[in-house]
């Protein structure tokens, strides 16, 4: 089955040889987004919340360019660098998502890129 690339500039560019998701079929699997902001690349400023709040941003953007929304997403991964900010990135989720909620499972890491602490991955369904 071929891949197709799926790439927008409201998300930040691939900051290495991947792209911003790959579309398989009706099935969108889609990179790790931290929370660059896509007009500056720059790491948003704040804590836990607002880089939550980005990286949600830039999953929406490229699910939108994929032609779904987050209404279509299947499973989510959760990256934090520090699993006591569990609860606040959970209130963050919950604006973003209505029920049904994807499937999720959420990860302490050691670190992320560029030091940011959250990072958000995907699987989208489309028709």
């Amino acid at each position: 089955m071929p891949r197709t690339p799926i790439q927008t500039d409201a998300a930040p560019a691939a900051i290495g040889p991947y792209s911003q998701a790959t579309r398989a079929g009706n099935t969108v699997f889609f990179s790790g987004q931290i929370p660059l902001d896509p007009a500056t690349g720059e790491v948003v400023e704040g804590g836990i919340d607002a880089q939550a709040r980005r990286a949600f941003d830039n999953l929406k953007a490229v699910a939108e360019a994929a032609g779904g929304s987050l209404a279509d997403i299947a499973r989510v991964g959760l990256y934090l660098t520090d699993l006591s900010q569990f609860t606040a990135v959970n209130a963050v989720m919950a604006e973003y998502f209505d029920a049904p909620y994807p499937a999720r499972s959420t990860i302490e890491v050691s670190a992320l890129p560029k030091g940011v602490l959250f990072e958000v991955d995907a699987v989208m369904v489309t028709q």
